[in-house]
């Protein structure tokens, strides 16, 4: 306890001798030393832990080669041979053709129209190859950004020409489109093969719910302007709805691709045998050459489509607005409505409610709101304004397929139906002034 004792004990040279003698102090202690079978179980053990490591690495799946040019350049023929819209593409330089040769414009307006379907059948291919090599929230993603491409161009396209009303019509006739005539040919096409057909209720909810929130979105500004001639006020309006839009897209895109994943699962109970997991056939670079060689196609063709979409509706005598709500969706998204009546033909009815609601969810919620922005940015006054009788057209539209679709089950009837309501809006689009 002395001051002196603490002193000689913090010293580091005392530590170390210390450290270095015995009980005694006189003879440096020695390691312990392990008896020949301990050694050995501890070699044993070493090798057995040896020979788990090599078998788990030589378990694990080594990762697919790097495809080689031939092997890409015949997946690149095999996409564009593997579907029968592909046929089409022979329109594409016939557009370019007749728009420098100085056809009619109507020409230039049919082939150019009829050549965009395959080119976004090619490019959903290119997304969902660029998918294979990313995980299943950024493949979610991906195929979400870019489902809508074509639309998006071809409507910033619009908005460098001034065309605000084609702009708004082939927008509103896309989301139109999808809920009735998609819709409408997979619930009749698909209930004539099987008597009653079951989706997921809860995600059909969901998909409503929102389709109801952009009703709100779309009446609101409408409300406004009936009732207010500032114009100045309606445009901050209706930018500032599409910035909450646009908020609750991502928001949705969070709660189904992350949180709630499971409730977009496809159940199918028809069958129990186990999918093989698709490989792609295409590596990252080889998707992102076809994804950049096609989007810059489809720029191409929608510049002459929108460049002739005038003189077309003056040739053939057909109001813009007809065109723009029921010729342009009907014909530009043919590779969807394929697509939702082949799955429903197989009694995959998320799939089809997948392609027809969820691409109209898509575009009211992502589509729409981005132009609203690009608008502003550009300087172009668009707003959420859709006229009164497109409003009361979408507020039905909605309201009908939610009634048919909220109990998550179908039938051909009411698939009837929709196709009945949908050649009603056409009708009434075509004579509306």
């Amino acid at each position: 306890s002395s001051p002196r004792l603490c002193g000689s004990l913090m010293d580091p040279s005392n530590l170390l001798e210390v450290s270095a003698t015995g009980d005694e102090g006189n003879a440096p202690r020695s390691a312990p030393k392990m008896s020949l079978p301990t050694t050995i179980r501890l070699v044993m053990r070493s090798k057995r832990l040896a020979k788990r490591i090599r078998e788990k690495s030589a378990s694990r799946p080594k990762p697919p080669p790097s495809p080689t040019l031939v092997q890409t350049l015949r997946a690149y023929w095999n996409i564009v041979t593997g579907n029968w819209l592909n046929v089409l593409l022979v329109t594409a330089p016939l557009a370019v053709l007749s728009y420098f040769l100085g056809w009619p414009k109507y020409l230039t307006f049919l082939f150019s129209l009829l050549c965009i379907c395959p080119l976004s059948w090619i490019l959903g291919q290119a997304t969902e190859e660029l998918a294979m090599h990313t995980n299943q929230t950024l493949g979610g993603l991906l195929n979400a950004t870019f489902g809508n491409a074509v639309e998006l161009i071809v409507s910033i396209l619009a908005l460098k020409s001034d065309l605000l009303d084609v702009v708004q019509a082939s927008l509103l006739g896309s989301i139109l489109g999808n809920l009735l005539l998609v819709l409408g040919c997979a619930f009749l096409l698909g209930g004539i093969r099987y008597k009653v057909q079951v989706f997921n209720d809860v995600a059909a909810r969901t998909n409503s719910s929102l389709l109801l929130m952009v009703v709100f979105g779309v009446c609101v500004p409408a409300a406004f302007r009936i009732t207010s001639d500032d114009e100045t006020k309606l445009l901050e309006i209706s930018r500032f709805t599409a910035i909450v839009l646009f908020a609750i897209y991502v928001l949705f895109l969070i709660f189904q691709l992350k949180t709630h994943a499971h409730l977009y699962e496809e159940e199918n109970g028809e069958s129990d045998e186990e999918e093989e997991p698709e490989t792609p056939s295409l590596s990252v670079v080889g998707a992102l050459v076809l994804l950049s060689i096609t989007t810059v196609i489809v720029s191409v063709e929608a510049e002459l489509l929108v460049d002739s979409i005038e003189a077309t509706a003056v040739d053939l005598n057909l109001p813009q607005r007809f065109i723009g709500l029921i010729i342009l969706p009907i014909v530009g998204n043919v590779a969807e409505h394929v697509t939702a009546i082949t799955v429903a033909r197989k009694n995959k009815m998320e799939l089809a409610l997948g392609v027809a609601v969820g691409s109209s969810t898509q575009i009211a919620l992502s589509v729409i709101p981005l132009l609203v922005l690009v608008a502003w940015m550009m300087g172009k006054p668009l707003d959420l304004y859709f006229k009164m009788f497109e409003t009361v057209v979408l507020v039905l539209a909605v309201l009908v397929v939610n009634s048919v679709s909220g109990n998550g089950q179908s039938n051909w009837l009411e698939g009837a139906m929709l196709l009945g309501a949908y050649l009603i809006v056409a009708v009434a689009f075509f004579f509306h002034p």
